[in-house]
């Protein structure tokens, strides 16, 4: 152990950081996901699914056909046939067909019974109430949409866990379902933290920048929780700092941008302690983001990020996110790496796992120039980060990497 004298000349021991996949699984065992709630099928876009969802029926519930023709028995291929009725989508021929009989039939539409194959309408030529082939295309069963094409009765169509996407509320409702299962959104505060950080960022003086940090949290949190309470920026004073705690509220998450460190400024462990949080673990393996921190209070999770707005963005994009979605029901909450090409040659990595900002293009994948821990220029034309793990020997261009796309 490392020992420091931090601001309130308290010697302290500095942990040994640890790997961020560890953090990151020592993080969701701090949580449960959140309670289940009924939701309406029309509105869970976004969430979690608390249940499997299993089909109530049977799609499609008989043979339909999938293109415009003409419906007739498998054993009259080639015909000629006289047509007899019709069948659209949602309005069937009532009837059996005989031998000999054609059914005018359009896309979706029932077969009638006795049919088993469809003539395309442009393989057909009709005349009247008679028809015959046109060309060499016979009569087929291949554009028949079989009963159970897409799911039956009893199928699981929805794994717990599964977030609802558009085609996931259309397959449920097609299962039978009007309501569904889902846990609730999370509630988070966002607190910014820093001296240095002015409110309005049109009015920065020279020894201030504006308070950005607070807003691309909030927007990267938006889509997985119900409520963002924002608070700051809050001056370097251990005081201010317990009172925004406070003030923070009875969420499930608070997070902290700032004043994570150790430096005689870096104030946010203190004032959680002075508000009654635990510190679970602090100083994570990582570039950038070793700052981060983690500590509970009763059931709530707080999250201290670096103030460099990379770093921030990095380690909310890692631990935040991930908490997010795991209280929001996410079977798999962590994000899962690709592997692409390099286009350029990377140096040999020190001792901590380094995330490289970077564009991913049709060749691959290709660092940005600017790797600062400040830079939002270049963090802005990122959509992707490329992990490099400790000690990971130098890269020769084109050689695979994994990367986890931003976007």
């Amino acid at each position: 152990m490392v020992t420091g004298t931090p601001n309130d000349d308290r010697e302290v021991s500095f942990p040994p950081p640890i790997p961020y996949q560890d953090a990151q699984a020592r993080l969701l065992e701090l949580a449960q996901p959140l309670s289940a709630e009924q939701c309406q099928l029309e509105h869970p876009l976004g969430r979690y699914l608390a249940e499997p969802l299993t089909s109530r029926r049977t799609q499609p519930p008989a043979d339909l056909s999938a293109m415009d023709g003409y419906a007739v028995r498998a054993d009259e291929p080639s015909g000629p046939w006289r047509i007899v009725g019709e069948s659209a989508a949602g309005h069937p021929f009532g009837d059996t067909l005989a031998a000999g009989e054609a059914v005018r039939i359009s896309t979706g539409a029932l077969m009638p019974d006795g049919s088993g194959a469809v003539l395309l309408q442009e393989n057909a030529e009709r005349d009247g109430q008679h028809l015959r082939l046109k060309g060499e295309d016979a009569a087929t069963p291949r554009h028949i949409r079989r009963t159970g094409l897409d799911f039956r009765e009893g199928d699981r169509l929805i794994a717990q866990g599964t977030q609802m996407r558009a085609p996931h509320i259309a397959l449920a409702l097609s299962g039978g379902h009007r309501t569904a299962m889902v846990r609730a959104k999370p509630s988070i505060a966002i607190i910014d933290n820093g001296d240095e950080l002015a409110s309005d960022p049109a009015q920065a003086a020279a020894h201030q920048i504006p308070a950005s940090n607070g807003a691309m949290l909030a927007a990267m949190a938006a889509p997985l929780v119900n409520n963002i309470k924002r608070l700051g920026p809050v001056p370097d004073n251990q005081d201010a700092l317990a009172d925004a705690l406070r003030q923070a509220g009875d969420v499930d998450v608070i997070v902290t941008s700032g004043g994570a460190s150790v430096g005689d400024h870096d104030l946010v462990r203190p004032a959680l302690e002075q508000w009654g949080a635990k510190l679970d673990f602090w100083r994570i393996a990582m570039k950038p983001g070793k700052p981060l921190l983690v500590a509970k209070r009763g059931r709530q999770l707080i999250l201290g990020l670096p103030g460099n707005p990379v770093s921030s963005f990095v380690t909310s994009w890692l631990f935040l996110m991930p908490l997010l979605r795991h209280l929001a029901g996410a079977a798999q909450p962590l994000p899962k790496p690709l592997h692409l090409p390099c286009s350029a040659e990377l140096p040999a990595n020190g001792p901590r796992a380094t995330f490289v900002r970077a564009q991913i293009s049709q060749d691959g994948v290709s660092p940005i120039s600017q790797q600062d821990s400040s830079a939002l220029a270049a963090l802005a034309l990122s959509d992707a980060l490329i992990e490099r793990p400790p000690y990971a020997p130098a890269l020769d261009q084109g050689e695979q990497v994994p990367v986890f796309p931003l976007i």
